[in-house]
């Protein structure tokens, strides 16, 4: 009989259902018959749990139970509340450097700045919402462009639009988090050429954007405002002209062979359901030990989605600088929510309670998981340049679009997203690996997961699944496409993150 719950640690005083357990039902370690049904992938007590009692996942507390929970008893937001908690940070006390392997290759697109991406689109970046427009415009255009849709080597033209870029001040945190998520595009290694629209009155004028430093170390690199050009129709038949010119430089650049320590890979997950901690994030972090051991560098965010879980990064700090920086963050997130009327503890959302997580502390520690086990080797603004090979973490909100585009800013020319409701999305120009946390959902969206983690439930080690992601990583940084890609995804999930008042 195949098993109907998982234990993940020893010291844990609860298991996880496998499957739809109804009331009456006995199950393994339980001394009682279930007094009560529990769904697929919520929690059951092993033995009575009293009020206040710490709830233990992964052996690490989820929070604390608000009522007496019996043995056999479902617990979740009805009987779990976060709680009090302290952490001990313990900066850089497992700070393992892991041992090398050999290295790979993969076939990249080799920049001038020693860069390699993986894919070679022309970009039409904007500086405000108010060109967003005609930035469209534009690329829709250039598909349609018989000389331009025909160029080889290039893989497409992305509108990058967004909501921002006026009615907010120009001397204050957003609008540095702006202007570094779009220096960030302008120079990602996925773009092999760079049109910059911007309408002309706006607050991120486009003379700043140009004026702090060389936005592309190969020159393909054009900018305009419809004001100065002459509105939408000029600025739309000059655009095209400007691409063609782009076109002919980013076409002379094909795929060669480039050592996989050239992948810049961002971790995320969206829709987390109560395997997310089980499968697919592990299998996630395995993959990118391996990529870490190979050279690679690898990304985690999502901040306030880690809240309860940071010691498990601090610990691996490679310096007391690093840990600090990550803690600061931690600060800078609890001042932030407070003075907007929110709180820390605003997650699991609906979809994620629904698949069985019930407090941040329980999705934090799945989350974590994705980040493997290799040292904390940088710890960056969302946006900032990463600058150290390795396993780095870079601040975000825990809003999926937004923190990738903050990780593709940072230089991230891969994604790798685990899911267990069933996200879709995708996020040019870097293209996105899906991985099922369980066989259900991937069986019912088979047309959007590249990858079922779900089998791990069945037997299939986290090792073997990390190794099968790695070689996927692989397989899409040489041109494989994902099925985000193939369906489309792309062209509406650019979503900077906005820091202050809109005015």
């Amino acid at each position: 009989m195949a098993d109907v719950t998982i234990r993940l640690h020893a010291t844990d005083n609860l298991v996880i259902a496998l499957t739809d357990l109804g009331k009456g039902a006995a199950v393994p370690g339980v001394s009682v018959a279930l007094p009560g049904p529990v769904p697929r992938g919520h929690k059951l007590a092993t033995r009575a749990i009293a009020r206040g009692e710490i709830v233990l996942r992964y052996g690490q507390s989820i929070g604390h139970a608000t009522e007496d929970i019996p043995a056999g008893g479902h617990i979740h937001s009805h009987n779990l509340g976060m709680g009090p908690h302290s952490l001990d940070y313990a900066i850089g006390q497992s700070a393992t450097p892991l041992p090398p392997l050999p290295a790979r290759e993969f076939l990249g697109y080799h920049r001038a700045d020693g860069q390699v991406g993986t894919r070679n689109y022309i970009g039409i970046l904007t500086s405000v919402n108010c060109s967003g427009s005609v930035a469209r415009f534009i690329a829709e255009a250039a598909e349609k462009d018989p000389g331009l849709s025909a160029m080889p080597n290039i893989d497409g033209f992305v509108p990058i639009v967004h909501n921002t870029g006026c009615g907010m001040s120009g001397v204050n945190e957003g609008y540095d988090t702006l202007m570094r998520t779009l220096k960030g595009y302008a120079r990602n290694a996925n773009f092999g050429g760079i049109l910059l629209v911007g309408l002309g009155c706006e607050v991120m004028q486009v003379p700043d954007l140009v004026g702090q430093g060389r936005l592309r170390p190969d020159g393909n690199f054009r900018y305009m405002t419809i004001q100065g050009t002459g509105g939408t129709r000029a600025t739309i038949q000059k655009g095209l002209e400007v691409l063609r010119e782009m076109a002919e430089t980013a076409s002379k650049v094909s795929r060669a062979p480039a050592p996989v320590s050239k992948l810049i890979v961002g971790l995320q997950c969206g829709g987390s359901d109560g395997y997310s901690g089980i499968t697919a994030n592990p299998a996630l972090g395995h993959a990118s030990d391996l990529l870490v051991r190979m050279g690679g560098t690898t990304i985690l965010s999502e901040t306030p989605e880690i809240y309860g879980a940071e010691h498990l990064l601090t610990r691996r700090a490679t310096s007391p600088d690093i840990g600090e920086k990550l803690i600061d963050r931690i600060k800078w997130w609890e001042t932030y929510t407070a003075i907007n009327g929110g709180e820390m503890d605003n997650n699991p959302s609906p979809g994620n309670k629904r698949g069985g997580l019930t407090t941040i502390l329980e999705k934090s520690l799945g989350a974590v998981a994705k980040g493997g086990t290799a040292p904390l080797s940088g710890v960056y603004k969302f946006a900032e340049p990463i600058t150290a090979p390795g396993f780095v973490y870079m601040d975000s909100p825990g809003y999926d679009p937004c923190s990738v585009t903050g990780q593709i800013a940072s230089g991230a020319t891969m994604i790798v997203f685990t899911t267990g409701r069933g996200s879709v999305s995708g996020y040019k120009p870097s293209p996105c690996i899906k991985l099922a946390t369980n066989t259900e959902m991937y069986q019912r969206m088979a047309e959007d997961m590249d990858i079922n983690c779900g089998d791990i439930i069945d037997g299939v080690s986290i090792e073997t699944k990390g190794a099968e992601i790695l070689e996927k990583i692989i397989a899409v940084a040489s041109g494989e496409r994902t099925f985000s890609e193939q369906l489309g995804f792309g062209g509406a999930e650019f979503v900077p993150w906005q820091i202050g008042a809109v005015m």
